[in-house]
């Protein structure tokens, strides 16, 4: 990693995939190698037990618990009205922005060299402008939907529904700078990323 330079924009990588391919292990490797990263789905988790609460339960009543959004009780709603998406987006998205911005500023005062934003729907909400160079995890349709129903409470339906939400993954690797395929192991994706750091670095 270069030196930090107080005061300096960090170069900003957007790390993007769609579920079950492996995103937020590969965010861990970034990590793992001192590149701060902000987790989009890290902050909806926050902002769902915070201030995100009272507005979600006003648009979709009877979601909450206690201030807190049941993400099961969320997802089951809008499984039943898909329009209702667009309006969980235009309370949940300004305040993921929010954060970001506030990330950003923090470590643009640090100096810090690199950083990553882990945003899931980055091609879907048209963040490819907020950053710099674009990651995109992959893995084979098979080994993704393996990875998708061996979650707790996942069926082929819910699994559909969000495929339905989300960029092709074909296309979102043509929008990519990097690419890296999870299906290849572990140690190859820790590599890929390694590989990343250090041509950001040396650039």
């Amino acid at each position: 990693m270069p030196a930090k330079t107080p005061g300096a924009r960090p170069r900003v990588l957007g790390l993007t995939g769609s579920i079950g391919m492996g995103k937020s292990t590969t965010a861990g490797f970034f990590a793992a190698l001192g590149v701060p990263v902000n987790d989009a789905d890290a902050v909806v988790h926050a902002l769902y037990r915070g201030e995100a609460a009272a507005p979600v339960e006003a648009a979709f009543p009877g979601v909450t618990a206690d201030g807190v959004v049941d993400r099961a009780k969320l997802a089951q709603v809008l499984a039943g009205d898909p329009a209702g998406f667009k309006r969980l987006e235009a309370i949940v998205h300004p305040l993921v922005r929010a954060r970001e911005a506030a990330f950003l500023t923090e470590h643009r005062a640090l100096g810090t060299p690199l950083v990553v934003l882990d945003i899931p729907l980055l091609f879907e909400t048209g963040a490819q402008d907020r950053v710099d160079r674009i990651v995109v995890v992959t893995c084979s349709p098979e080994i993704q939907r393996a990875r998708v129903l061996q979650r707790p409470g996942m069926t082929e339906e819910k699994f559909a529904l969000i495929l339905a939400r989300q960029v092709p993954d074909a296309v979102k690797r043509e929008g990519a700078d990097y690419i890296i395929d999870t299906g290849l192991g572990l140690e190859a994706a820790r590599a890929a990323v390694a590989a990343i750091v250090k041509e950001c670095a040396d650039a």
